[in-house]
């Protein structure tokens, strides 16, 4: 059952203060739509009378993972200033997607192609490994580091109400590999539950719990990948303040073995 509150008028104010600087920004649940076309399905929502477009169905390594039919989602984005379309839909630009659990039978509907309309993407990866036209490669490696080390924080972000999946191997290695070119001894791992301010006043929030289940997770999938680890401090903060996509994170903070020279 999805938690949401309706603020006062006093905090709803207070909240949507805090937002000023993406006044654009939208965030909503409701129905996605699949709308085919010759190329590759895309995926559109409808809020208040209006439509727009999230992304393609593609490689599950592509930054945008599509919702499902069968749930509502929880839509946080950006309309393109110049209101660009895309499969009929104004673009929305970043755009985080979070499907909720719960079942809704009615979020069915599938849009046919319309003559003549074609994407402008590359066709679908051929059967085989992901290596394909829809295929996301990861950007290059940063460079590896050179004494003297220093402390950093890394972010990982999650859907909504979302821990551990498929794609959160691929979204540590860069943590894993500062950890490992730096020698660290000790990781500090801190999940945060957040809570998120919807366009129509309501505040969404996450269950409780989850800051904890996040934290325990991430340190869990460093056992034995590096060297020298002695120690994965868990930690959670279960602060659910209105804010956004962002707030739904583990940041994991790694401690260098030595400073070098």
């Amino acid at each position: 059952m999805l938690r949401c509150l309706t603020l006062t008028s006093a905090a709803a104010a207070m909240a949507m203060s805090s937002a000023a600087a993406s006044a654009q920004d939208l965030a909503f649940v409701t129905c996605p739509i699949v709308k085919d076309t010759p190329s590759v399905p895309c995926w559109l929502t409808e809020y208040e009378g209006e439509l727009y477009y999230m992304g393609v169905q593609s490689d599950v390594s592509a930054p945008f993972n599509p919702p499902w039919l069968g749930h509502k989602a929880l839509v946080e984005g950006t309309p393109d200033p110049d209101g660009q379309r895309i499969c009929g839909g104004i673009v929305l630009e970043p755009v985080r997607v979070s499907v909720m659990p719960e079942m809704s039978p009615e979020c069915d509907t599938v849009l046919m192609a319309e003559p003549g309309y074609v994407l402008p993407f590359e066709p679908r990866r051929p059967p085989g490994p992901s290596s394909g036209s829809l295929a996301f490669s990861p950007p290059p490696p940063p460079p590896k580091p050179e004494p003297p080390f220093e402390v950093r924080s890394f972010d990982i972000h999650f859907a909504f109400e979302g821990s551990v999946n498929f794609q959160t191997p691929r979204l540590l290695q860069e943590v894993l590999d500062y950890a490992r070119d730096v020698g660290a001894k000790r990781l500090e791992v801190t999940g945060h539950r957040a809570s998120v301010l919807l366009s129509d006043g309501r505040v969404l929030e996450e269950r409780e719990g989850i800051a904890e289940l996040r934290a325990q997770q991430v340190g869990r999938m460093f056992d034995g990948l590096v060297p020298g680890l002695e120690q994965v401090d868990i930690n959670s903060s279960e602060a659910t303040e209105p804010g956004d996509w962002q707030d739904r994170r583990v940041t994991i903070t790694v401690y260098p073995g030595q400073t070098g020279s």
